[in-house]
């Protein structure tokens, strides 16, 4: 037997900040982000910390199928902002929701996150794993330096989630590619320490998110595309026999020049950012969640999804799959 995600959801604090609100506090303007990004507006936090995101999306994952989480095997939660490096997102989850038989850990891979940990959780249910969640949850406003307009007016708060069961007699993956390229790391940063002790002050990068905004749009539309066509000739499939496209959420012209440059039916490439801004490893399991609600994507009529996530790392990686 096989993998096969029986749901999906999401779970994004109720605050929702517009463009215009952004224009009180720094010097932008809706037209200014609109037209550069494609986002109109994002949820932000006002108290909630990522684990609690997390379990929202974990309890209702569990409700939806009638399961009692002392039956899941695993919980993996991709994140970059959790609420602490220990416990793990994970392990809060697992104690909210009950989970005793499950090991929970997160996993960190920034916006290519959900993508790494649902590829792990595969080979977890290959190896004999019966269930578990996979969850992408971030609360990136903690980790915004909100005078830097080049940044902060990308960014929103959220989690998104599947079940995975063994379920299917038919291959859950069909191909994949996850890449890493850490001599380029320094494009985008965050969440820096540096080392503090009575024995050494050494200074370390700011902790806030520093992004080269020009060279990871430059790395997007040319490594990430060559990704998704590698895939495909992987699974010797052509480009128009992929019902959709799920990409990280980042900004609607990657979106654009993706397409193109693989030649895709743009319509394909299906986008929330307007609503939810970049959510960084929640982005792909929100907008799959969402996509489902309204009928887009159908749970087990075998569509073929790409899902393809790029970011800090650098890390992209691009998952064809069956639904």
């Amino acid at each position: 037997m096989f993998a096969k995600i029986t749901a999906a959801a999401h779970a994004c604090p109720s605050h929702i900040v517009s463009n215009d609100q952004l224009s009180t506090i720094m010097d932008t303007s809706d037209e200014w982000i609109f037209s550069r990004t494609g986002i109109k507006n994002r949820h932000i936090s006002t108290g909630e910390d990522t684990s609690d995101l997390a379990i929202k999306v974990a309890q209702k994952l569990l409700d939806q199928k009638g399961l009692d989480a002392s039956e899941l095997d695993f919980i993996i939660v991709a994140t970059i902002t959790p609420d602490s490096q220990m416990p793990s997102v994970a392990a809060r989850v697992q104690a909210a929701i009950g989970a005793e038989r499950a090991f929970a850990y997160d996993l960190v891979a920034a916006c290519s996150g959900f993508v790494f940990a649902l590829s792990t959780a595969e080979k977890l249910i290959l190896a004999g794993q019966q269930k578990g969640l996979v969850i992408g949850a971030e609360v990136f406003s903690k980790i915004l330096d909100w005078s830097d307009r080049s940044t902060a007016v990308l960014f929103g708060d959220g989690a998104g989630g599947v079940l995975l069961e063994n379920a299917s007699s038919t291959p859950f993956v069909i191909a994949e590619e996850l890449r890493t390229d850490g001599s380029r790391g320094d494009k985008l940063t965050s969440g820096a320490t540096g080392v503090h002790s009575p024995f050494a002050q050494v200074d370390g990068p700011k902790a806030s998110i520093q992004m080269d905004g020009r060279a990871i749009f430059d790395f997007a539309t040319r490594d990430v595309p060559k990704n998704m066509l590698s895939v495909l000739t992987k699974a010797q499939l052509a480009v128009e026999e992929v019902d959709y496209f799920l990409l990280h959420q980042a900004n609607s012209r990657i979106l654009d020049k993706m397409a193109k440059k693989i030649g895709a039916d743009r319509h394909k490439f299906l986008q929330n950012m307007a609503e939810y801004g970049n959510t960084s490893a929640a982005s792909i399991p929100i907008l799959l969640s969402e996509s489902i609600e309204s009928g887009k994507l159908s749970l087990g009529i075998n569509q073929k999804i790409i899902l393809s996530g790029f970011g800090g790392g650098l890390t992209w990686g691009t998952m064809l799959i069956q639904l």
